[in-house]
């Protein structure tokens, strides 16, 4: 290899198990590098996908036509996937993936505050009630 020649080392897989980091010469591993980028974002995609999926299960309760919030969601979730798909722009696809994984976290953040918030209700109101449950302050 020529001195000159800067060398970008790049990780396979991100796994619990870890392969051998690959060498890309600018240039001459042009094709490489170009199919890892599109290994990584798939894989980054793949993943956001599946923690939508998850927190999606989240939402157990029916919109006003008795469709279940968690059906919506994944519905919608795969509507937006199919139609970015064709993307080809490494920087539009990479404002979609920080942009979706932000959104994510967002309303993780929103519905575990919100569960904190009525968790906390049912235990002030199981003290306020006595802790028996019977909403007579204990007594009989």
């Amino acid at each position: 290899l020529p001195s000159r020649v800067q060398l970008h080392i790049a990780p396979l897989c991100t796994h619990t198990h870890r392969m051998p980091p690959t060498i890309i010469i600018p240039q001459a591993g042009h094709a490489a590098a170009k199919h890892l980028r599109a290994s990584v974002t798939r894989e980054e995609a793949l993943s956001l996908y599946r923690e939508i999926l998850r927190t999606a299960k989240a939402f157990h309760w029916c919109d006003e036509k008795g469709i279940p919030w968690h059906t919506k969601l994944r519905i919608e979730a795969r509507k937006e996937f199919e139609a970015s798909k064709e993307e080809k722009d490494p920087l539009i696809l990479a404002r979609m993936l920080v942009t979706g994984r932000e959104c994510v976290k967002e309303v993780q953040h929103k519905f575990n505050e919100a569960d904190r918030k009525c968790w906390e209700r049912i235990r002030q109101d199981t003290n306020r009630d006595g802790g028996d449950g019977s909403g007579r302050n204990g007594r009989r």
